[in-house]
């Protein structure tokens, strides 16, 4: 009869998997997170009734200020960046049959004139409808 201890398995083993189904865990956030550029300036945008959904792919910043900002660039450049990002869309989809939308994410302190000034440069750039954000304010 053997009457040795049976051997000893090794620590090692039993962290395999666990460190394999971290890694999958991982890989899995990292492919389903929407990655979307940082905002240039921080925004608070006026308060509305309703809330509805924000596309990415077209949103100039305002500050309260006046400045704009499209993703990297501001000012005059971001509205020539905004421009080519339009003309790059147009030339990969039909913009005839469904035009881009803009969204406007101004901030809550920027005056209404300021807006209304900068509405004709922005219909020079070929958007046809124009979405300004807004957070959801308290009922009436």
């Amino acid at each position: 009869m053997d009457f040795r201890d049976p051997p000893r398995r090794r620590l090692d083993d039993n962290l395999l998997p666990m460190i394999n189904v971290i890694f999958l865990l991982l890989i899995f956030f990292l492919l389903a997170a929407r990655l979307t550029p940082p905002e240039p300036f921080p925004v608070t945008p006026p308060e509305a009734q309703a809330q509805a959904e924000v596309a990415d792919d077209f949103t100039l910043h305002i500050a309260a200020d006046g400045r704009l900002g499209y993703r990297d660039a501001q000012d005059d450049p971001a509205l020539a960046a905004l421009a080519q990002a339009r003309a790059d869309h147009c030339a990969a989809t039909d913009c005839a049959a469904e035009p881009p939308t803009l969204t406007l994410r101004a901030d809550a302190a920027l005056p209404a004139n300021r807006l209304a000034a900068l509405m004709p440069r922005l219909a020079t750039l070929g958007f046809a409808q124009v979405e300004l954000v807004a957070t959801a304010g308290p009922a009436p």
